[in-house]
Formats: C-alpha cells, sequence, structure tokens
C-alpha cells in the first residue's frame, strides 16, 4: 500500500466486518501509480492537443464561479457559527457538507470517509476480521446485500444478494446514510443482530437473527473432481486482495503438478478488490497478448492491460458467476470469456464497472470519488448491466430459501411462513408434508415426527426450535454439497467434454 495510490474499482461497498476490529470497508480494485501516470498522460495529451485560447479564457471564468461558491460555503458557515440559536461544532458542519456534496453526485460507490473509517478502511483491505462476512452497498435508497462470504454468519443465516435491509435490531433505517446504518450493525464476535429483510419475490418481509464472528478471508481455494475420466480443477476466488494473484498461482501450479485437465474458475459471491491483482491473475490464464481488461479515463481515453502468458495453457476453462460476482470477478470472467474463449456458466454478475480513487484530504479523512470506467476485455461497458453467461445456469429453489429461525413452537392447525419455510425444506430432505402452504396440518406433524426422530430429537411433531436448527442446518448441507451445485455441475461437464 505504501507504494501505490489507492485507485479503486472494486464495488466500493461496505463490508459488515464489525466488532473488536472495528468497521471494514470494501476497498475494490486499485490501480497502481505506474497506471495511473499513463492515464494521467494520456488525459495531458488531449488536453494539449485541443487545447486553445479561447479554453484558457473559459478555464478562468469557471475557476472565478467555483472560488465565488466557495465563498458562498465560508459565509453559510460563518452565519451559522455567529447567530444559530444552538451551540453547533464545526467539524460536524464541514463533515456535513462535504456528505452533502457526495450525497449530491447520487452515485452509491462515491463516499466521503472520516479520519477513523479512512484508516480501518485501508487496514482491513487484507485483514481478519469479526463480523457477520457479508458486503453491502445503497441501492435505490435501501442498504442492500451484495453478497454474503463463503461460510459465514451471513451466509449461515441465510441471507442472499439483493436482499434490502429495512431495520437494524427493530429500528428503521430508511432516513439513515450507509455509514450509519453500517455503525448500526457492528459489534463483538459472539453478539447478535436482527436484521428485517426485505427480499425481491417475497410478499412480506421477515427478521434474520446474525450472530457475529471471526471471519478469516481465504482468498484462493482449490480442489479437484474427477469427471468424465479426466480430472478438472476447480479454484475459488472469494476476494482479490493484494496477494491473492501470488496464492492463486500456487493453487494453479499445484493442479497442473497433479495433471488437471480442465479448469473451472468460480467467482460467485466475490464482490472485488485490487485491480493489479485481477490482471496479474489474467497474466496466468489469459493467452498472451490479448487484452483483459480496460480503463477509460473521463476523455474517452482507454489503456488496455495485455497479458503477458508466454506459454498459453492448452486444457479448457470455464468460468463461474452469479449475481454476487462484481468488479475485478466480472474483468476475470469477461477476460474468460471474450479474450480466451471460454464459458462463464451461472447467472448474470452484479454490473459494477467504474473506478473510484481514494483522496486524502490531510487530516486523514478521504474522499473517494468514481473517476474512470473499466471495459471489459473488448470493450464492453458492463456498469449496471452485468455479465451475461454464455451458459445460464439456475440454482435449485431451495438455494434461495429464507432462514428457517423460529421463536415460538408451532402445533397442528397452526398457520405461518415458519411453517412453510420448514415444509419447503422438508419436501427437498425427502419427508413428504404434502403440502408448502404453511399450514401444519396432521401429516405434517408427521413428517416432522419422522425428521425428528431421524435426528434423535423429542419427537413431538411440533415445530420448535430446536427442530428448526436442526432443518436448517441439514439444507445447509443440502446447499453446501457440491453434487447440488447445479452452476458447479455444468462447468464441470463442460470442460470435460
Amino acid at each position: 500500500m505504501a507504494n501505490k495510490q489507492k485507485w479503486l474499482a472494486g464495488a466500493g461497498a461496505l463490508v459488515l466486518a464489525f466488532g473488536a476490529g472495528g468497521l471494514m470497508f470494501s476497498g475494490g480494485d486499485e490501480v497502481t501509480e505506474e497506471e495511473m501516470r499513463e492515464l494521467a498522460s494520456s488525459v495531458e495529451n488531449s488536453e494539449e492537443q485541443s487545447g486553445s485560447e479561447g479554453q484558457s479564457s473559459e478555464a478562468t471564468e469557471a475557476e472565478e464561479e467555483i472560488e465565488a461558491d466557495l465563498t458562498k460555503v465560508a459565509q453559510a458557515f460563518e452565519m451559522i457559527q455567529q447567530n444559530y440559536i444552538d451551540d453547533v461544532e464545526d467539524e460536524k458542519l464541514i463533515e456535513g457538507a462535504i456528505e452533502g456534496m457526495v450525497n449530491e453526485l447520487d452515485d452509491p460507490f462515491s463516499d466521503y470517509m472520516d479520519a477513523e473509517t479512512a484508516e480501518e478502511f485501508i487496514e482491513s483491505l487484507d485483514a481478519q476480521f469479526e463480523g457477520i462476512g457479508a458486503e453491502v452497498s445503497m441501492e435505490n435508497g435501501y442498504v442492500t446485500i451484495m453478497s454474503p462470504f463463503n461460510d459465514s454468519p451471513a451466509e449461515d443465516a441465510g441471507l442472499q444478494p439483493n436482499d434490502r435491509i429495512i431495520e437494524i435490531d427493530g429500528e428503521p433505517i430508511e432516513d439513515e446514510t450507509l455509514n450509519e446504518a453500517v455503525m448500526k450493525i457492528r459489534g463483538e464476535k459472539g453478539s447478535v443482530v436482527t436484521l428485517t429483510i426485505d427480499r425481491p419475490g417475497t410478499e412480506d418481509t421477515f427478521d434474520v437473527d446474525v450472530e457475529r464472528d471471526e471471519i478469516p478471508i481465504e482468498t484462493v481455494e482449490s480442489e479437484t473432481y474427477e469427471r468424465n475420466g479426466e480430472t478438472v480443477g476447480v479454484l475459488t476466488l472469494n476476494s482479490f486482495s493484494q496477494d491473492t494473484a501470488a496464492h492463486f498461482e500456487e493453487h494453479l501450479d499445484e493442479l497442473e503438478s497433479e495433471g488437471i485437465q480442465g479448469l473451472v474458475v468460480d467467482v460467485r459471491g466475490n464482490p472485488g478488490g485490487y485491480l493489479n491483482s485481477v490482471e496479474d491473475i489474467g497474466d496466468l490464464i489469459i493467452p498472451g497478448g490479448e487484452p483483459v481488461v480496460q480503463i477509460e479515463d473521463p476523455m474517452g481515453q482507454t489503456m488496455q492491460h495485455i497479458s503477458n502468458l508466454e506459454e498459453d495453457k492448452d486444457y479448457p476453462m470455464a468460468a463461474v458467476t452469479n449475481e454476487g460476482s462484481a468488479s475485478a470477478s466480472e474483468i476475470l470472467a469477461a477476460a474468460m470469456m471474450e479474450s480466451g474463449g471460454h464459458d462463464v456458466v451461472g447467472e448474470s454478475s452484479f454490473g459494477k464497472g467504474t473506478v473510484q480513487q481514494s483522496l486524502d484530504l490531510g487530516d486523514g479523512s478521504e474522499l473517494k470519488l468514481s473517476l474512470f470506467r473499466w471495459l471489459t476485455a473488448d470493450g464492453n461497458d458492463i456498469n449496471e448491466e452485468g455479465v451475461t453467461p454464455t451458459v445460464e445456469v439456475e440454482q435449485p429453489s431451495y438455494f434461495t430459501l429464507p432462514a428457517l429461525q423460529v421463536d415460538e413452537t408451532f402445533a397442528e392447525d397452526d398457520h405461518d411462513e415458519q411453517i412453510r419455510i420448514a415444509q419447503e425444506i422438508l419436501t427437498v430432505l425427502n419427508y413428504d408434508p404434502e403440502r408448502t402452504d404453511g399450514y401444519l396440518d396432521g401429516e405434517t406433524s408427521a413428517q416432522l415426527e419422522a425428521f425428528q426422530s431421524e435426528q434423535g430429537l423429542s419427537e413431538n411433531g411440533e415445530l420448535d426450535d430446536e427442530t428448526a436448527t436442526a432443518l436448517h442446518q441439514n439444507i445447509l448441507d443440502e446447499v453446501r454439497d457440491p453434487a447440488n451445485d447445479a452452476q458447479l455441475q455444468k462447468a464441470l461437464e463442460l470442460v470435460s467434454e
């Protein structure tokens, strides 16, 4: 970090990483000073080529207008200081003015960070942290889940991309900023936060209790599968940190030493990270001489990162994406598709195609502004569109079931949404309640009793907290079983044909 400016092209959102370690921000993809000098040079050259005396005069007039506007701001500040009925803190007035300007941009990825928040942002980019393990952004005025981390408390609790957080511990947050909402969710490991969720496609809101925990960030994981007589390697990327490319190379070398005959790169639920990280990974798998990504400045000038891979890979590949794949994940998936000619399997990605720079304001606080766009290898702008997979595959419907959380015991003739969820889970687990409308009839009770017997629970045919916990754990096991992962299974099939 010391030798780099902080240029951000990642999700630009807040990560719910709360507790003793404080608040973690999603940094996003970082562009090095050398790359930024090239971009700055291209902008300066274009300005020099189009410069004129008339434009210089217009610039002077614009500067005078800005100076007049700032004078008005200063006057308002002094008037409030001298005349307002109550005492006000100067620092809060200044920070409020800055936040007001940033809010006026109506850009969810531009943000003002006070000194404390900025420090935590920098320190947490590659750190292990305590929290619920989910990334959020402000979407259409709602604090929205972008993606829960793999095996995190957020994922265990059933939070999903596009879930809107309506209340935190019973308090509405519609008038709060993203920072304010995040500060309410923060807490120590082992403590519980209750989030009221509005999920697209679900009629009613529901509460989700999430127990905060320590969130270790393993940015790269690998494993092998046997498919059609061939060994296929799977590299799962959870984020793009500073050392992710090095770990990726280590895992890839190990897989190749095992003689893999195909490779799947899984970036589902990956919110992004450092730009130079995904560029370096591109150098490892994208054919040499082909573009990995393009960065476009406000003047329309672009800079390409070209893969320097010396020897192209001789095995088929595929990428896997979902709606939680953002920014750097989209860069890699698009490069594999457009420059590598490989399939992308799954669902359309998030659609985050802007680049932010974090600017130091001199007192430790920082202003994060969208200054550039990134384009795919072929020059396509995917912002708010996402990368469309070449092979669209949806996961089984039970992958998106709300978390089962029971605060009271339900018996025969009760009717509740939690009973409906339990009936859905029982069906997936090969029990047959014969209905999924939330009414606990005799057959549902009998199937609950059969499940309780199998699990060694009290056989009462009721939906109590103990039974709900067991049902929830069983459905989580089904979701995490690779055999049930339709997207992964399709990718494995494609690279082993």
